[in-house]
């Protein structure tokens, strides 16, 4: 169905106007997510759910079975992928449907019955990996021998053997998945807080009419070149976050305990090894990332400095870092119009790419609007066995929607990708890959948009775009990413996590990256209260890996056309058929040396020298 032009024009004057969202029975179906590609109805949904419950002690049919004969195994395997697919696919519903309306006390309990039902199956396959173990090599052997079948395990069976260190046995693996639901219980808690439960007040907009807060908006505002309303819309944005500050605290406290017991039981050395060593990660990569960046503040600082100077301030403050110093360039973008661009940057990858984009965009793949109680930000929902990827928008119209736009698909292709090339085994891929297939994104946009700049003034706003995603994707994530681990360091020295401490500490940080020509408010202090990926150990470094290997990889496609676009779409199928160092290795990266973070490096600094020639 195609939307009429009313409809777009009428939401994109709500977006101005500050109004109040519309509810999701104002927004055309387009819009809206199709959950029927999953399950028809919720109570197709329950029978699923259904037939999982009874059905759960299925797999203890094999326990102490696994060395009998390669058959038994072969067997085991394929009941534990035949529950594991169909719990995929109960979970992914109810997740998708809870992250609507996370007041949707029905949705909830879906998704709050889907996790336990999901620690009870974990509970009853833990035995699985210990019992591998307990097989001899030479016995595997001659089981891949005698059944052809198990040979697309072999990768499987080589990261098990690798993961023998840190497995327990059958008892002890049993009480780590029964601990899932309530190491999970500080995020969860979180999202509600920070997504349901905290009011945000209304402010004096623009155009002097009141302006209800929202996470949507007060990114939006950011960007706004009005400073006053930029500085009313932060301080009043974090008025309930400090307000809060006692339970966000114990929350933040309560992750990094749970983190501690999961890497402490399974005789890791730290909880950093523990988040790595599964994706067989070197911790090296996480530390070399932070000192690399660190020996490489200067392109940051010196972009401060500009800004400062360019727009005039006697005081640079944290909401000023978005705002551009070349105004007149700045535009709105209604949804339909971003999808052409994106087509269009994104042509370099090929018709192939293009034609599954372009089928995405028209079956209700993407849910796109802010509604009430609707999940903030954005996401990919990932891989799930047998059902496409769905993405989560909350568009404002900006141009950085647009890019936010590119980003989720690539991590939606990633997915898509993934599903349809391999076999369940592998039919996912690590976090450290999935940042690379969005940024990719990203950065092919950006060098479109300039490729099509209409001036010399639509151009350097351009350019100060990918120095605006450097600061937010490169370094932002990096000093994220120092943040965690001198938390979880001080946990373990003894160190007590007070609120006051975590500012302190996140302030020192915020300060050292960017330099003197920053003022560090207050308010930005309380960061590490709102920042869901603190709960994700050890993730956000990934968005900074991602992006040094993503220039790489869109420069050489835009370089050498086909054949560099070709082998990225490998890189885009292989999902985990191999380890995520070496799968990006095949693809022309190495993230074990510093030549990607110095090509960052590089490119900022002569895109600064670019913008202070041409003002």
């Amino acid at each position: 169905m195609r939307l009429t032009k009313n409809f777009i024009d009428k939401y994109s004057n709500i977006i101005k106007s500050g109004g109040g969202l519309l509810s999701r029975d104002k927004i055309e179906a387009q819009y809206k997510w199709n959950l029927k590609d999953i399950y028809s109805s919720a109570e197709e949904w329950e029978k699923d759910y259904r037939y999982l419950s009874e059905n759960k002690e299925k797999i203890s049919e094999f326990e102490g079975r696994l060395s009998e004969s390669a058959e038994t195994l072969y067997k085991c395997l394929k009941t534990d992928e035949e529950i594991g697919i169909k719990l995929g696919k109960v979970f992914l519903y109810a997740m998708l449907s809870k992250d609507l309306d996370l007041t949707d006390a029905e949705a909830q309990g879906r998704y709050d019955r889907t996790v336990n039902l999901h620690a009870l199956i974990s509970e009853k396959s833990s035995f699985v990996i210990p019992e591998i173990l307990e097989i001899s090599q030479g016995k595997l052997n001659s089981f891949f021998n005698e059944k052809e079948e198990l040979k697309i395990y072999k990768h499987f069976f080589d990261d098990v053997l690798r993961m023998k260190p840190h497995t327990l046995d059958k008892e002890k693996e049993k009480l780590m998945a029964m601990a899932s639901p309530v190491t999970s219980v500080p995020y969860d808690a979180f999202s509600l807080l920070e997504n349901a439960d905290l009011q945000f007040p209304t402010v004096e907009g623009e155009d002097g009419k009141p302006v209800q807060l929202s996470h949507g908006r007060y990114q939006s505002a950011l960007f706004s070149s009005n400073r006053e309303y930029r500085r009313r819309v932060y301080k009043a944005f974090y008025k309930p976050i400090v307000e809060h500050k006692n339970t966000f605290g114990a929350l933040f406290n309560g992750s990094i305990k749970a983190s501690y017991f999961k890497a402490k039981a399974r005789k890791y050395n730290s909880t950093l090894e523990a988040a790595l060593y599964p994706n067989n990660i070197p911790v090296e990569i996480y530390e070399n990332l932070i000192k690399s960046v660190n020996e490489n503040l200067a392109p940051l600082q010196r972009w401060a400095g500009l800004k400062k100077k360019i727009l005039g301030l006697k005081e640079l403050h944290p909401y000023d870092s978005y705002v551009t110093l070349f105004p007149a360039s700045q535009k709105k973008y209604s949804f339909e119009e971003a999808k052409k661009i994106v087509l269009e940057a994104l042509s370099p990858l090929g018709d192939e790419y293009l034609k599954q984009i372009k089928f995405a965009f028209s079956n209700r793949w993407l849910d796109v609007y802010e509604t009430p109680h609707k999940r903030s930000g954005a996401y990919s929902s990932g891989t799930t066995y047998g059902i496409h990827p769905y993405v989560l928008l909350n568009w404002n119209s900006d141009l950085n929607d647009v890019f936010t736009l590119a980003h989720e698909m690539g991590h939606c292709m990633h997915s898509y990708y993934t599903i349809e090339n391999q076999p369940y085994p592998y039919a996912d891929y690590t976090i450290f890959l999935a940042e690379i297939a969005s940024t990719t994104n990203e950065a092919l946009l950006l060098n479109y948009l300039l490729q099509n700049s209409a001036n010399k003034e639509e151009k350097l706003f351009l350019t100060e775009k990918f120095l605006l995603n450097a600061v937010t994707t490169f370094y932002r994530q990096t000093r994220f990413a120092e943040f965690e681990k001198a938390t979880h360091e001080k946990f373990l020295n003894g160190e007590a996590l007070t609120p006051d401490l975590l500012c302190k500490l996140y302030g020192s940080l915020y300060q050292k990256y960017w330099g003197g020509s920053m003022v560090t408010d207050e308010e930005e202090t309380y960061t590490w209260a709102r920042v869901p990926h603190f709960y994700y150990d050890f993730y956000v470094y990934q968005y900074a890996t991602g992006f040094a290997a993503s220039e790489a990889l869109s420069s050489n496609i835009l370089k050498n056309g086909k054949t560099a676009s070709e082998r990225y779409l490998k890189f885009l199928k292989a999902g985990s058929s191999k380890y995520s160092i070496d799968i990006l290795k095949d693809a022309g990266v190495d993230m074990s040396s510093q030549q990607p973070v110095l090509a960052i490096v590089q490119k900022m600094n002569n895109l600064l020298n670019e913008i202070e020639n041409s003002i």
